[in-house]
């Protein structure tokens, strides 16, 4: 996983069609906070997400991820490889089930993975080998931030992480975010509820 120094955005500006989402909007992150994005629904909350995984293209403004060896990266396409993605769709497959989906997920990005070890890290150990479609939507959510996890990337946007879960899988989610963040890594996410740890806030539509 690269090491990262931050990650800096001025003076940005996003439209959707004929309507500017947001304008002039600056802030900055370091390696190692998590950044609470928050406001009401239509503010832009997940745009900025998008925006910052390089899926939308901003009207004005520059987005760079500072690394602590080697150039910053102002591509949207080289920033998008050090973004781990968790977005309100959980994109599960409902056929597979949460162990195979950890297996592919691993084949896919390279990556050594004791599934088992995994899926018991988030509470899932007793499901592994039930279909998707058969969880409910709080351990579907628990699957795919087993899933972040395995992907290793070191900037994480997550748009309502919270979503469907439980008082203990808030927690969990909680101390998943703060475990990436100690490890050098960035938290970006959209939310309409506190995360449950010392993190920065954004404001949007204030």
């Amino acid at each position: 996983m690269p090491e990262l120094g931050g990650l800096d955005c001025h003076n940005l500006a996003l439209a959707r069609g004929r309507h500017v989402v947001f304008r002039e909007l600056n802030f900055e992150i370091a390696a190692g906070e998590t950044l609470s994005v928050e406001g009401p629904n239509g503010a832009g909350k997940t745009s900025l997400l998008r925006l910052l995984a390089g899926f939308l293209e901003p009207l004005a403004g520059t987005v760079l991820v500072r690394l602590k060896a080697g150039p910053a990266v102002a591509d949207a396409e080289e920033r998008g490889r050090l973004v781990g993605w968790l977005g309100h769709q959980d994109g599960l497959k409902p056929q597979l089930t949460p162990a195979e989906t950890l297996r592919f997920f691993a084949s896919y990005h390279a990556k050594s993975c004791d599934v088992g070890a995994a899926l018991g890290d988030v509470g899932l150990g007793r499901v592994q080998d039930l279909p998707v479609s058969f969880l409910s939507a709080g351990q579907k959510r628990r699957l795919a931030l087993a899933r972040l996890r395995l992907m290793q990337r070191p900037l994480w946007l997550l748009d309502e992480p919270l979503s469907a879960l439980d008082a203990a899988g808030r927690k969990l989610a909680g101390e998943l975010i703060g475990a990436h963040c100690a490890g050098g890594g960035m938290v970006i996410a959209a939310t309409h509820e506190p995360l449950g740890l010392d993190c920065r806030r954004l404001a949007l539509g204030a």
